[in-house]
């Protein structure tokens, strides 16, 4: 049974037939004259290795029986038993048992699929009087013909009533009443003697020895790797559905395991063959011709026409002869030209090189002859030409190509006898104006194998995307063909199949790319016919010039010598269904189809199950409602603690095995197999509405979508007894997508109107989709986590809760290890929504304590409030730490120090500030606010993870020692401490502070840093300036002092006077320098000393000049606005925040020192000029200085200036020193 393949270039060598005559499996390429192509590959067998054949002798007898005639003989097959019978007549359903066989050829890779007989009788029209019937079916590019016996059927019909319509319309176009030929004594008797010869011929002793029947053989025969043994092992379901099969338990085999989607399409609740043939067809007759019983199959591929074909020819070999076949022929008839075709293309067909005929005369044997396959045509009386036959093999493909376009339609190609014309018929055209479609017995295996071939489409795992089009027409057009009450079975799958077409979770840029707008459905139809022009040459066979009585003919061939012209008719017709595979412009429109074939699908389900009458009336076009409820009813979170809990007890019942269906569906039956994979595909059809309406912000829409999907989910967990791993892990995306909605209406609760007008909208389609899922359950065990809440508080709850439940469905279903990914983005979202909860909670305690004036403690709900935000900080780093994520755990623990930090604002003193004090709690809180600070930067490693973080956490953390150092500098906690340890821990924490305070790297929070920094620095010098003039006692103390108070004032001075938006913080800073100065100079004692120390402070009253001109420049620029705007009257506004009452103030104390020192140095000038003579450096120092001070005391002494005014003063006097100081630097110098 090996499929060998062969091709000879040159034929016929001699020795050829020797060598490959036996191998029927053979593939063997004929070119009889050089004029036609032929090889044949044998894709199934049933026969037994090839017997030789006993040669008989002359004068034998064929009239006398031989012992084993009649006998079943595995070496004859069908030719034996029934060699009397039909042998040579056509089945009506032949074609679509090697359908069914082979059905990966179907539709794609072969023209034609029929009987070796019916093959040979249209490839001799031209040559034969004789009438021709076919039913033609068109599946794809694949043709399936028929034998349509009309006078079998009439027979039939006068006793069933069946195919009346046609049986009026055939005597309307033969125009008499039709009579059923008797066959004459002759035919008995030349079929009696064949039978005889073929028994006398098989040489072996068990020929006479009965053998397995072919049907057993049928089935444990197939070794073809091309035919498909899953369509072979089982029928599609059953077309009509009786009480017996609907319960049978043959149906539950298959255990109470949910079958994957591929199982369903492959195998829908396949039963028994037997039981489905009898359901079928009550004939049994029809019944067998289902069945694929020929001896070989067979691809035949002539010229470049594939065929399928079905053979029951007896091949004989051995000895010199490995292949022959054997033919009986009458020595005083000669062979005519229908006779040598018939045994060329047996012979073609089945690949045997050579045919020995054996001649007698009235039954007495004569002699015999070896004929080669490639002599036939040249016999004498029978010469034919093989290129006309391979030009009406092509003429007649063309001509049914090109008019048998619809799919699921039968065709009917008749020939009367004696006539010249043949006609095309549309049958179930005609049939459907009678009343019932069904009339036509070829409905029901055309649909089936619509739907077949489709399945196998299916299930081809390298299958492109390309051929979903061709998949669709099929299963649409199976749809058009079957009747819901009847077929349900098919009805549900062909839809579930057609949703499936559909990727829901596809990009959308893929839609464009996998089926172009303008794409054809039948890329893989035929590819030949999608080269020819569109042009109409089919003109011949047009009906416009029809007989009057012949307008309901599809397409006429007016003569059958038009066959034998070359190329007469072309398929130029190319299939273009109207069914085209849609393009959907977006996901919604994508998900819509899907919802729709699944709806049409469940309604075929439940309409099939019994019980409906049990159930409570439910008008389909009644809203279902969706409960929206109000947190004032639905009983806060504690309600939503207990929901959760019924909700992962229910989840732990799953594997416990407890599962029942209100509408009464058996477990196991096709009804509950099918019901559970359309809810689940709707499942995911609704969440990828969800997710789509997430992306567009339209959260009311997305809620309600989610709501339905895990309403489906929920009836899948009724119905089904385990749940399937990737089911599990689908319904964790479900509820982390539910989890994400929920957070984002809570974080936009302005818009709640809207949303709660987009959650309440239902599609009649959405609602009828509920109705069938509430003929199984009540779709309440998900109401917590989708209910459209109104308080903030509970949705943030809900959000959290779904997360956990997807956690936790993750953790008992020991799913964590193979969705990695899955169980990382659900601890995420855990620690996201966490943060969330907790950073609510912490606003709302900062709000209370804002709130609180009265009571100096803390209340009681601020510290379940502290409580609350602290134990979902806590959990939301245990979240992030268990997987590793750094950055996230940092953020969380920053806000943990937020969180510490306020509640050491909470625990401050409420009495005035001259009597409060940094109390022990504030330390305690600021100081484990710094612990989480570390721990975050600890986390981080290094900034280069994230740089943001980093540089946040970093500012959070000299904030916190800053606040703390500034808290113990203002209020310091002398009651409990010296001052010594305080102003050390102050300066340790502002170092600190100034550690974490960068003010180097370029950021958008470097100004900021800048400040910080300068305050500090100002503060520290500030803080050893006060210890100096309070310290007595230890030089050396204070000559420490002295150095840090300098060294930090001039950090200060340098840092503030980068930043061009503090003139009053450098004015404050050299105003202390200036004071630092005086006091220094109080402690001198020489002359010289103090004059070093005097132009030392006049210097840093010049370096001022800078911050005065930044302070006239907001000035003007205010006084320029109030001229263009009168609106701003107010003294205290300045657009850069320009304090106008401290600039007065400052602008004061600068005056007073200012006067002060300019007299104390006109003092110490003039004494030391009478002491040492004159100097002309200090001459001029001391004259500007005199001058200076003579304007600067006009200048205070006029109360009617205005504040710029006043600052012009300075300016100009400021410059004058500036320019005096040069001078009286360089003499003193």
């Amino acid at each position: 049974r090996n499929v060998l393949r062969y091709l000879i270039d040159v034929y016929p060598p001699s020795s050829l037939a020797t060598l490959i005559g036996s191998s029927i499996s053979g593939s063997v390429l004929f070119l009889g004259g050089n004029e036609v192509k032929s090889s044949a590959v044998v894709k199934y067998s049933s026969a037994p290795p090839q017997a030789a054949f006993a040669r008989l002798q002359e004068k034998t007898d064929l009239k006398l029986p031989p012992a084993n005639w009649l006998r079943e003989s595995a070496k004859l097959g069908p030719a034996g038993t029934t060699i009397l019978g039909n042998n040579k007549k056509s089945k009506p359903f032949s074609s679509f048992g090697m359908a069914y066989d082979f059905i990966d050829s179907v539709g794609n890779d072969v023209d034609v699929v029929s009987d070796s007989e019916n093959i040979k009788k249209l490839l001799k029209i031209p040559y034969s009087k004789s009438h021709v019937s076919m039913a033609v079916h068109r599946i794809g590019r694949t043709l399936l013909l028929d034998e349509l016996d009309i006078q079998e059927l009439f027979m039939r019909s006068s006793q069933t009533g069946d195919w009346t319509w046609l049986k009026e319309f055939y005597q309307r176009l033969i125009d008499q009443k039709w009579q059923r030929k008797k066959k004459s004594k002759e035919h008995w008797y030349q079929k009696a003697i064949l039978s005889k010869f073929l028994y006398y011929s098989i040489n072996g002793d068990g020929a006479a020895q009965p053998v397995p029947s072919t049907s057993k053989q049928h089935q444990e025969g197939p070794v073809s790797g091309e035919s498909d043994e899953a369509g072979r092992a089982s029928w599609p379901a059953p077309f009509e559905m009786p009480s017996s099969l609907s319960e049978d338990p043959g149906a539950s085999n298959q255990g109470s395991v949910p079958l994957e989607p591929s199982y369903i399409v492959g195998h829908v609740a396949s039963a028994p063959k037997e039981q489905n043939l009898t359901t079928l067809f009550n004939d049994g007759e029809n019944s067998q011709g289902l069945k694929n019983d020929f001896v070989r199959n067979i691809l035949w591929t002539f010229e470049d026409i594939h065929m399928l074909v079905g053979s029951n020819m007896p091949i004989f070999g051995g000895g010199r002869y490995p292949a022959v076949s054997l033919r009986l022929r009458d020595n005083n008839k000669p062979i005519n030209v229908l006779t040598g075709i018939d045994y060329w293309l047996d012979n073609l067909i089945c690949n045997v090189p050579e045919l020995v005929m054996c001649f007698h005369v009235n039954g007495i044997v004569q002699k015999y002859e070896m004929i080669k396959t490639e002599d036939i045509p040249n016999l004498e009386n029978s010469n034919f030409s093989t290129k006309v036959i391979k030009d009406i093999a092509q003429n007649i493909l063309s001509f049914l190509k090109s008019n048998c376009t619809k799919e699921g339609h039968t065709y009917w190609l008749f020939k009367a006898s004696g006539s010249d014309i043949v006609k095309l018929y549309d049958l179930t055209t005609l049939c459907e104006e009678t009343e019932d479609k069904y009339q036509n017995p070829f409905t029901m295996p055309v649909a089936i194998l619509l739907y077949k071939v489709a399945c196998n489409m299916m299930l081809k795992k390298n299958q492109n995307k390309k051929h979903y089009g061709t998949i669709r027409t099929l299963l649409l057009n199976c749809l058009k063909l079957l009747d819901n009450g009847r077929h349900p079975q098919i009805i549900a799958s062909a839809n579930y199949m057609l949703s499936e077409l559909f990727q829901l979770d596809e990009p959308k840029k893929e839609d464009s790319t996998d089926f172009p707008i303008n794409g054809n459905s039948d890329e893989s139809y035929s590819e030949e016919e999608e080269e020819m022009p569109d042009s109409d040459e089919n003109g011949s066979y047009s009906n416009s010039s029809d007989p009057p009585d012949d307008n309901k003919a599809v397409a006429i061939i007016k003569s059958v010598g038009e066959l034998s012209v070359p190329e007469k008719y072309k398929s130029v017709h190319r299939i273009r269904p109207s069914c085209a595979f849609p393009v959907c412009h977006g996901t919604e429109e994508r998900c819509r189809l899907v919802l729709n074939y699944v709806l049409e699908g469940l309604k075929s389900v439940d309409s099939s199950v019994k019980k409906e009458g049990d159930l409570p009336a439910a008008d389909p076009s009644t809203p279902i409602p969706l409960k929206y409820e109000d947190e004032s009813t639905s009983g806060g979170p504690e309600c939503l603690e207990k929901q959760i809990a019924l909700f992962l007890d229910k989840m732990g019942s799953f594997q416990k095995g407890k599962h029942s269906s209100q509408s009464g569906m058996i477990p196991g039956s096709w009804q509950y197999k099918m019901k559970l994979q359309l809810i689940l595909k709707s499942s995911k059809a609704y969440y990828v509405l969800s997710d789509a309406a997430m992306i567009l912000q339209k959260y009311g829409r997305a809620l309600r979508y989610i709501k339905l999907a895990l309403q489906c989910h929920d009836t899948y967990c009724c119905l089904c007894a385990s749940m399937l791993p990737e089911v599990l892990v689908f319904l964790c995306q479900c509820l982390t997508l539910c989890g994400d909605i929920q957070l984002m209406l809570a974080q936009n609760a302005n818009n709640r109107a809207a949303y709660l007008e987009e959650y309440n909208y239902q599609t009649k389609e959405d609602q009828e989709i509920l109705h069938s899922l509430h003929r199984e359950s009540r779709c309440q065990v998900f109401a917590w986590a989708t209910d459209l809440s109104t308080d903030l508080e509970c949705q943030l709850s809900v959000s959290c809760k779904c997360y956990e439940a997807a956690y936790e469905i993750l953790l008992f279903s020991n799913l964590k290890n193979q969705n990695p990914e899955q169980h990382i983005q659900v601890l995420k979202r855990m620690g996201n929504i966490r943060n969330e909860i907790g950073v609510f909670y912490m606003n709302q305690a900062a709000a209370v304590q804002t709130e609180r004036v009265v009571s100096k403690n803390v209340s009681t709900t601020e510290q379940q409030l502290w409580k609350k935000s602290f134990s979902c900080f806590e959990e939301g780093i245990q979240n992030f730490e268990s997987i590793d994520d750094a950055t996230n755990a940092a953020l969380l623990l920053c806000n943990t120090g937020r969180l510490m930090r306020i509640c050491a604002q909470a625990h401050c003193a409420t009495e005035g500030d001259f009597k409060r004090e940094f109390s022990p709690e504030e330390a305690l809180y600021y100081n484990k606010a710094i612990d989480y600070y570390l721990k975050a930067l600890r986390s981080l490693g290094k900034r280069d993870v994230h740089p943001a973080v980093w540089d946040s956490v970093n500012w959070e953390l000299s904030t916190t020692y800053f606040t703390m150092a500034t808290l113990q500098q203002d209020y310091a906690p002398l009651s409990r401490k010296a001052q010594e340890q305080i102003e050390k821990e102050v300066s340790e924490a502002m170092m600190k502070s100034l550690k974490y305070c960068d003010v180097d790297t370029v950021s958008a929070r470097q100004p900021l840093c800048q400040y910080r920094a300068a305050t500090i620095h100002h503060r520290l010098a500030s803080m050893y300036h006060s210890c100096l003039r309070n310290q007595v006692g230890d030089e050396h103390l204070r000559k420490q002092h002295r150095v840090l108070a300098d060294l930090h004032y001039s950090k200060a001075v340098r840092l503030f006077q980068l930043l061009k938006d503090a003139p009053c913080e450098f004015l404050r800073v050299q105003l202390e320098r200036v004071a630092f100065a005086e006091f220094q100079m109080a402690s001198q004692n020489s002359s010289a000393g103090k004059l070093k120390t005097l132009f030392g402070a006049l210097d840093i009253m010049v370096k001022t000049k800078s911050a005065f001109q930044l302070i006239r420049k907001e000035l003007v620029a205010e006084s320029e606005r109030d001229k263009s705007s009168a609106e701003n009257m107010s003294s205290n506004d300045s657009s850069a925040g320009l304090n106008k009452e401290e600039v007065l103030k400052l602008l004061s104390i600068f005056e007073s020192r200012m006067s002060f020192l300019l007299l104390q140095s006109i003092k110490l000038l003039t004494s030391t000029k009478k002491k040492i003579g004159g100097i002309n450096e200090e001459e001029v120092v001391l004259k500007t200085n005199k001058q200076v001070y003579s304007l600067l005391l006009r200048a205070t002494a006029n109360k009617s200036m205005t504040l710029l005014e006043r600052i012009e003063v300075i300016l100009n006097l400021l410059e004058q020193l500036t320019q005096s100081n040069e001078a009286g630097n360089g003499g003193t110098q």
